[in-house]
């Protein structure tokens, strides 16, 4: 599947942070993007039970939805400590208010309460690319670290300021964007999805 130069793309998901993170690295390559709550688009319920199942259903509905492409993100925090918790869970573990104070401060508790001392980590990013007849192509892309708190910066998003990728000393909450855009789990999946689908 090629993405011709001037076409439009919806990015389906609601998450601000994330979908200023997929505009950021599409600017160069002369698409037109949508998110799916600037579209009216409802979120559909994430019953997949690996981040490729959450991609694919989002991208699905929203290319179906708004008869465009539709780039969906499933991402998360995987903890092996934690038997790979939280995983697909890793917005709701912030409750319904999407709260990631609360859902680091459960990340800690978790450790502690368990008594792990192993606190190695990745972020893992799934892409799925769907066209408006549903046809949908995968990329895949993983960031290795470790986890450190108290939670330090207030850039980034989500589990950011816990997580310092290998070789690094600062959180992703505490390094420059175009910084983070180099290294992440969400680059590295971009990387394979644009060399595939971008003309």
């Amino acid at each position: 599947m090629k993405l011709p130069h001037g076409s439009t793309l919806v990015v389906a998901s609601h998450n601000a942070g994330k979908v200023r993170e997929i505009f950021a690295l599409l600017s160069p390559f002369g698409i037109a993007v949508k998110g799916a709550a600037e579209l009216g688009l409802a979120e559909p319920e994430e019953t997949g039970e690996s981040f490729a199942e959450n991609a694919i259903l989002k991208a699905r509905v929203a290319a179906l939805t708004s008869h465009s492409y539709a780039l969906a993100d499933d991402s998360g925090l995987v903890v092996p400590a934690l038997g790979g918790a939280p995983g697909i869970y890793s917005a709701r573990w912030g409750g319904e208010a999407r709260d990631f104070g609360l859902a680091m401060k459960k990340v800690q508790r978790l450790l502690v309460e368990l008594n792990k001392h192993d606190y190695a980590a990745k972020f893992v990013c799934t892409l799925a690319l769907s066209d408006p007849a549903g046809i949908t192509e995968v990329f895949e892309g993983e960031v290795r670290g470790h986890l450190e708190f108290p939670p330090r910066g207030a850039r980034g998003f989500g589990y950011d300021p816990i997580f310092v990728a290998t070789g690094m000393k600062e959180t992703f909450g505490e390094i420059d964007p175009e910084a983070k855009h180099a290294i992440s789990h969400r680059a590295k999946a971009f990387e394979k999805f644009s060399k595939a689908v971008l003309l």
